[in-house]
């Protein structure tokens, strides 16, 4: 088996997905060493197939295959290839790194291997610049980050979407901060999409594919917008429940028609609400494709 360092900061596939219950990348603690970008990875998290095995109905079947996307490239921290400074200060390791097995089947190619050879090698040479008896976990991430970039390292992704999308206003909810069920893919195929990608349905099991969106609100009038991406494939009869202060109100949506020329999202109109809001999507008698991304609370309005 392949044994990893253990560090005070661990790559692990919610921090890769960014989902919720881990907090996305550029609020985590600097102590943990969790901003101190080194390099990038983007190969899903796999792991292969343990045997083949011949079903009973005579059919060839891998067991034990594992394959789950990274929804995007994602940075990795230096906090993962140092250890704990109390058990050594003077050790950096690019290849086991911290991290727990599913991560590791996206980390494990060659090219990270090779960022992050790099990336050691040089936070080596500055530790040394310090002192014999410097500790690697105290180097200084500007001077580390400065040196990387002007030797051409990539540390954090500008991606094409934050320019092709406009950011939302108000109060936003992304489709990775929602309530799910399982059943939802993800997926940057068709953009514009809000923050890193959006979810589909599949356009499979039709009845028992959900999700819920929560909002805290000061209590007010609030415009409703949902954000999608269109296509043909799409659901022309999706069912959306805005839950609000009078009761509930279910709108119904077209995904194969864009939201406004100028707008990422549509309206669903508007609405009281007190200091919660709730939207549920449910892709119940769907005909298509159900997409989920972001929904919007614009006010409170005068």
């Amino acid at each position: 088996g392949l044994n990893r360092l253990e560090a005070a900061f661990d790559v692990i596939r919610s921090r890769i997905e960014g989902k919720k219950g881990e907090t996305p990348w550029k609020k985590w603690a600097i102590a943990a060493g969790a901003m101190l970008m080194v390099g990038m990875g983007s190969y899903t998290m796999d792991s292969h197939n343990v045997q083949r095995y011949v079903t009973p109905e005579g059919n060839v079947q891998n067991e034990g295959d594992i394959g789950v996307s990274t929804r995007g490239p994602y940075s990795i921290s230096y906090g993962s290839l140092v250890p704990k400074k109390s058990q050594c200060t003077n050790l950096l390791v690019p290849v086991c790194l911290s991290s727990s097995h599913i991560a590791f089947g996206s980390i494990r190619m060659e090219p990270v291997f090779m960022i992050l050879g790099q990336s050691a090698a040089t936070a080596a040479m500055l530790s040394l610049e310090q002192g014999p008896d410097f500790a690697a976990q105290d180097l200084s991430y500007k001077a580390l980050s400065r040196r990387l970039m002007d030797d051409g390292q990539i540390l954090t992704l500008v991606t094409k979407t934050s320019a092709s999308s406009p950011q939302l206003k108000g109060v936003v909810v992304d489709d990775l901060q929602a309530k799910r069920s399982e059943g939802w893919v993800w997926s940057q195929s068709l953009q514009p999409f809000h923050d890193r990608g959006y979810m589909h349905d599949n356009n499979e099991a039709k009845g028992m594919v959900w999700a819920e969106y929560h909002a805290q609100l000061k209590p007010g009038l609030y415009e409703v917008r949902m954000a999608y991406t269109s296509h043909d494939n799409r659901a022309s009869n999706l069912r959306v429940s805005v839950y609000h202060r009078d009761g509930m109100n279910r709108v119904e949506v077209d995904q194969r028609k864009s939201p406004p020329k100028d707008a990422l999202a549509l309206s669903l109109g508007f609405y009281e609400f007190d200091e919660e809001a709730v939207i549920r999507v449910e892709n119940d008698q769907s005909d298509g494709y159900v997409v989920i991304d972001a929904f919007q609370w614009l006010g409170p309005q005068k």
